[in-house]
């Protein structure tokens, strides 16, 4: 049974989420830079700070489609808190080949939803930041719990994160402590490091290829890579398993967003490695040295204290978003901004704020043209 005190602190831990917006809303708005002679091609597709829905822009910055879903008709038998930062945004999204799209809320749960924003199914399973859709169709995801982990705090409730594999419905195939899979891997120097009540405040989950296994045997098929943001480590997890395998640190701090690229360097947002500074970096994984990074300039600044996503796209240029800025820009291998995209979204009680950028991906008009159509005929 718990005390009084330590359901108010599962309360608090339950709430942990993020706000509308945290920097002045600039006058500027949309689309600033495009250099169609440059400029990848497409779509982008994005979820703010400011609202529970989903945008698709053309690179001009005019919009082709939205999504959106009440919040209020979710889950009312979820023991989350009114007032939880979680609630009316949507950490992530993922936009699927027939226009429906995979909405995580922010430790809440996920939805699908399809293109006319009608709910498919609903998973209230707490999941939080990120998500993975892999070849059959099955979805790989973050979920977390707070609870009483008398080995880390006899007195108080922790979060421990989870790895959670759903099926094409939305219903639970596995789920993997992160804990538990950092104590079976013997990685002690990474639990040493936990300061908070949110344990690992794990950030980012990748399914791995098997690419790079001829040089990592850690990174076999079907394990899954982690960002571990208050430990600034990254790790792969072999998940049947349910242990780490591999793990790193490095100069980054507060990281989001690891991946593996084609060429086998891990990419990742650093948020703070460079102090009021962000970063992204390529990183090779066996000699652990950054061959490549994007820093910023004195004429353009990058920094985003939180969230943070980098991609790169199929021509060698990397698609930022600088989340707390509200911003997100397309640079090439030369570091030349091609396409710059501000929120037109404002958020915060007057509308001070620059809504959140939690994500903007670039979607191939392929992958679109054909449902969209459909829309437009009706």
């Amino acid at each position: 049974m718990l005390t009084a005190e330590q359901r108010q602190a599962m309360d608090r831990l339950n709430a942990i989420g993020y706000a509308e917006g945290v920097r002045a809303a600039p006058d500027i708005v949309s689309v600033t830079v495009n250099d169609p002679q440059r400029a990848t091609p497409g779509y982008n597709f994005y979820t703010s700070g400011h609202a529970t829905e989903a945008y698709l822009i053309d690179m001009d910055g005019n919009l082709v489609h939205r999504w959106s879903y009440d919040y209020d008709k979710l889950w009312p038998e979820l023991d989350v808190p009114v007032d939880a930062a979680g609630r009316g945004k949507w950490r992530r999204a993922h936009l699927l080949p027939n226009g429906d799209i995979l909405v995580i809320h922010e430790g809440i749960g996920m939805i699908k939803l399809d293109r006319d924003s009608n709910l498919l199914w609903e998973y209230p399973g707490l999941t939080h930041h990120a998500m993975q859709v892999v070849g059959d169709g099955t979805i790989w995801t973050l979920a977390r719990r707070a609870l009483m982990i008398p080995r880390i705090d006899p007195d108080l409730p922790c979060m421990d994160d989870y790895i959670v594999h759903l099926d094409a419905d939305g219903n639970e195939l596995l789920r993997v402590s992160v804990l538990e899979s950092l104590e079976k891997g013997g990685c002690q120097e990474i639990l040493d490091r936990i300061q908070y009540k949110d344990l690992f405040h794990t950030n980012s989950i990748e399914v791995l290829d098997g690419s790079l296994a001829d040089r990592l045997p850690e990174f076999a098929a079907g394990n899954v890579l982690i960002s571990l943001r208050h430990e600034h480590a990254i790790a792969v997890v072999d998940v049947e398993a349910a242990e780490v395998v591999w793990w790193m640190d490095g100069d980054f701090r507060w990281q989001h967003d690891a991946k593996v690229l084609p060429s086998g360097r891990i990419m990742l947002f650093d948020n703070r490695g460079g102090g009021k500074a962000s970063a992204v970096l390529e990183i090779d994984p066996v000699t652990r040295k950054v061959l490549w990074s994007y820093r910023g300039t004195e004429k353009d600044p990058f920094y985003s204290k939180t969230c943070g996503t980098a991609y790169r796209l199929p021509n060698g240029h990397t698609l930022i978003t600088e989340s707390d800025a509200g911003r997100a820009f397309e640079i090439t291998p030369e570091k030349e901004i091609v396409w710059e995209f501000y929120n037109p979204h404002r958020g915060g009680d007057d509308l001070e704020y620059i809504a959140c950028l939690f994500d903007l991906v670039r979607v191939d008009r392929d992958e679109v043209d054909g449902w969209l159509a459909g829309v437009r005929r009706e």
